[in-house]
């Protein structure tokens, strides 16, 4: 296939899939402003908070257990250039306390292809609004491309909400999710690369990754299958629209016997919400 001009990929990439251009966080519902001692004040937005899952995460051993039973291979670490993801904040410009704890998982889709996309990822972006990430992707072929550690702050989603949720962490800036999100990619079929509203889709190899990672992280951190989303869904700049033709059928059919194979049913919880 032709190879797209760095510029080109780059608008594509953002354009579409809104690889955040923002390195702003997340919060959630239910949140006090005295949160942290600080008192509410007109000049600050309000503290949300997302509230609790109601589902406790798995010990370390069922994790490795599932990833055995699993046969999963070892993810391809691919980091990212450090200006391309951050620490999660622990406290916005008030004081005031922050979630940071992975509570939302964002599907997203890459628009480029898979070596566009890491080159992108591992150029040195100075500027925040060239700033780009997911946690990981996953290649035509299933393979789990890490790109930024869980611990870390992913810039998947610039303007965004679950929900009403959303945070504000600094005077003047974009409410977003990315500091309580994890955001995970498919790589987009050639067809795909464009701004077209669909494509042929992706390949069972991807929807089987990515059922099994979106487990390992339930598992890992407590998230229901209420808080499985889509950029899409959390935009609230009203550009993005990714993953385009996601299936949800098909994820659901992987997803459904990972969770079988691994005893970890407990994890789709099949309600509206928590």
């Amino acid at each position: 296939m032709k190879s797209v001009p760095h510029q080109l990929a780059f608008s594509l990439l953002i354009g579409l899939c809104g690889c955040s251009l923002l390195n702003g966080n997340s919060g959630g519902e239910g949140g006090s402003d005295t949160a942290g001692g600080v008192l509410p004040s007109a000049d600050r937005p309000p503290l949300m908070r997302l509230g609790d899952s109601r589902v406790g995460a798995s010990s370390l051993k069922v994790i490795q257990a599932c990833e055995q039973r699993l046969g999963l291979a070892a993810e391809d670490v691919q980091l990212a250039h450090p200006t391309n993801f951050g620490e999660r904040k622990s406290r916005d410009s008030w004081g005031r306390e922050l979630q940071v704890k992975p509570m939302v998982i964002v599907l997203h889709e890459t628009v480029i292809n898979e070596p566009q996309a890491l080159g992108l990822f591992k150029t040195n972006h100075p500027d925040d609004d060239q700033q780009v990430s997911y946690h990981m992707i996953i290649g035509r072929d299933g393979r789990r491309v890490r790109i930024v550690p869980d611990q870390k702050r992913a810039y998947g989603s610039g303007m965004s909400a679950f929900g009403d949720v959303t945070m504000r962490d600094r005077p003047g800036s974009v409410g977003s999710i990315n500091n309580i999100a994890l955001h995970i990619s498919l790589v987009t079929p050639s067809d795909g690369r464009g701004d077209a509203d669909g494509h042929s889709g992706y390949t069972n190899a991807q929807y089987k990754s990515l059922a099994q990672q979106v487990l390992l992280w339930q598992a890992t951190f407590g998230i229901p299958i209420t808080r499985l989303t889509t950029h899409a869904a959390v935009d609230r700049s009203r550009s993005r629209y990714d993953p385009r033709s996601f299936r949800w059928d098909r994820f659901d059919a992987h997803y459904n016997d990972a969770a079988e194979l691994c005893g970890l049913n407990q994890f789709n919880n099949e309600q509206a919400g928590p």
